[in-house]
């Protein structure tokens, strides 16, 4: 009798363990941890740099600098394309940099003071029908940036692009700009003159998590 009351209630404590299992595989969701495993590829503001050419003179002499903050939330995605598309960012104007404070100065109170909003650029990564591009915001125009875009086997990304400063309503900012360097962007002609075109590179590195 009692081996039979014993086995009766092994037989019952089976049944519950076997119910609750099928519950839990019935109303199964991904587990976070399997969620987090599709995310291969992610971009940091830390991992990322933005530099910029101008030019000067009727001969285009380049004139270089960079803009040392780049901010944005960490994005990642299974693809570099998944990570990089819808990207949003801003860039501190504070953070130009060109290694001469004198020409940093005119650039932040001439050129970008000279702007709507000249405390920040805006911009947010796009990818669509295999191509990039940036709706980048400046002077309170936003306009289209296509991009150039070439990533390699080691996670390395680059961006390249040319922006033409009237499509952002900027040629009175480089008016002003080329009226405090009128002397300093004079070439062997005499002339003085700062184009309107200005060549974009970012770089970053796609990390692992």
């Amino acid at each position: 009798m009692k081996s039979t009351k014993f086995l009766s209630v092994l037989l019952v404590i089976s049944l519950v363990l076997s119910s609750c299992k099928q519950e839990k595989k019935d109303g199964a969701t991904l587990p976070e941890e399997t969620v987090e495993n599709t995310i291969k590829y992610v971009v940091k503001s830390e991992a990322t740099n933005v530099k910029w050419v101008a030019y000067k003179t009727t001969e285009k002499v380049p004139v270089g600098g960079e803009f040392a903050t780049l901010n944005f939330e960490d994005k990642g995605g299974a693809t570099p394309e998944e990570a990089l598309n819808n990207l949003e960012f801003s860039i501190p104007v504070s953070s130009l940099f060109t290694k001469d404070e004198t020409r940093d100065e005119k650039l932040k109170t001439s050129f970008f003071g000279a702007m709507l909003n000249p405390e920040l650029l805006k911009g947010k990564i796009k990818y669509a029908d295999n191509t990039y591009s940036a709706d980048i915001t400046m002077n309170g125009v936003t306009a289209n940036l296509p991009l150039e875009v070439s990533i390699t086997d080691d996670r390395r990304v680059s961006m390249k692009g040319t922006m033409n400063l009237k499509d952002w309503d900027a040629l009175g900012a480089l008016e002003s700009l080329n009226k405090v360097c009128f002397d300093l962007h004079k070439g062997a002609d005499g002339v003085s003159k700062t184009w309107e075109d200005v060549a974009i590179e970012v770089n970053t590195f796609l990390r692992e998590k």
